[in-house]
């Protein structure tokens, strides 16, 4: 079975950013940016994805990875 895993982790570490930063960048709580950060998110929200990605200057495939 197929499982999704999040990256930001990796994202953020190649671009030298950290959460903080990215939740100001996105207007997103920090609590959530945090989630997503740890992979702890059980369904995924679109729109954050998307100012996640906006963010970043990135595509979906490098903050999301199917194993």
């Amino acid at each position: 079975m197929k499982t999704i895993r999040l990256t930001l982790r990796e994202a953020l570490e190649k671009r030298n950013i950290t959460r903080y930063e990215l939740a100001k960048r996105t207007g997103i709580k920090y609590q959530i940016i945090d989630n997503y950060y740890k992979n702890k998110v059980v369904r995924y929200d679109s729109e954050t994805l998307l100012r996640i990605c906006i963010a970043l200057d990135c595509g979906i495939a490098e903050i999301l990875c199917v194993e």
